[in-house]
């Protein structure tokens, strides 16, 4: 329940500050610019139809599987989501800087041009995008796998809404308390972790169906945390703790810490501006 409430909320988050900087932008202008308003709300339609559709499609790709053909399916979930939740980090990262700045100057040509459907267009794909990546997670870790959600899966994704709103809203009240750089640097954190969690949940998934061997148990904490607990199942899931590891699975941890760490120095170097030559 946790980690649905955790996803659920940082995505929200996310699709809440671009929808709010586009409102804020299209509110204050001149009534030119509030002519976008009512574009901008069918683009969040639109959006949130879209991942409705795919989390529908999972489903039914699901109910029309069986045996192994079903369990490569959700394999192939739990990684992808687990590259979609580090893809989302490494973009924030990158343009989170001049996110506002460049939706504004898209804003403003669609207003000169009167192109409202750009509007939607930006929008739509904007809230896709997070609701996509929030469906694949969210099916990735087991929900709706078995054609249903159950009450306290319900509960936590209704939670992780509401969080957002209010994190959205306390932070815009709370500009000179709170950072918003702070905000994504934390939580940042907690996905690359919680991508970790879902690597290790595949490679696990890879070695039950014998793909990848499993090789000697290294060592055993059950008695501090057990994985097979409720808290240390949910320890497990956000951070990829295992409390009798198999050589493989501590290869595999290291591997992606290390590729993580790549990325990060990658993007770092990216960021930076190019020198010119004297």
């Amino acid at each position: 329940m946790g980690q649905i409430l955790f996803i659920v909320w940082r995505e929200s988050v996310e699709a809440l500050l671009v929808v709010g900087i586009l409102y804020a932008w299209l509110r204050n202008g001149d009534a030119t610019a509030r002519k976008g308003l009512p574009y901008l709300w069918a683009g969040v339609g639109l959006g949130v139809l879209a991942a409705v559709a795919l989390g529908a499609a999972l489903v039914f790709f699901t109910e029309a599987m069986s045996g192994d053909a079903q369990d490569y399916f959700q394999i192939a979930m739990v990684l992808i989501a687990c590259v979609l939740v580090v893809q989302m980090v490494l973009w924030m990262r990158q343009h989170g800087r001049t996110l506002k700045r460049e939706m504004e100057a898209s804003l403003e040509r669609s207003t000169r041009t009167a192109s409202w459907w750009s509007i939607t267009i930006l929008v739509a794909l904007a809230i896709a995008r997070e609701g996509s990546e929030t469906v694949i997670f969210l099916y990735g870790i087991g929900l709706g796998q078995n054609g249903h959600v159950d009450g306290s899966q319900l509960l936590a994704i209704v939670l992780g809404l509401a969080l957002a709103f209010l994190s959205f809203y306390v932070f815009q009240l709370g500009g000179k308390f709170f950072s918003w750089r702070t905000f994504f640097r934390v939580t940042e954190i907690m996905l690359f972790f919680l991508a970790a969690g879902l690597f290790e949940l595949g490679v696990d998934k890879l070695i039950d169906k014998e793909l990848l061997p499993a090789g000697r148990t290294l060592w055993d904490t059950s008695a501090i945390l057990d994985d097979s607990h409720p808290f240390g199942g949910l320890v497990a899931t956000l951070t990829g703790y295992r409390a009798h590891p198999s050589m493989t699975n501590l290869v595999a941890y290291v591997v992606f810490w290390a590729v993580i760490w790549l990325l990060t120095r990658w993007v770092r170097g990216a960021q930076q501006p190019q020198r010119r030559p004297a």
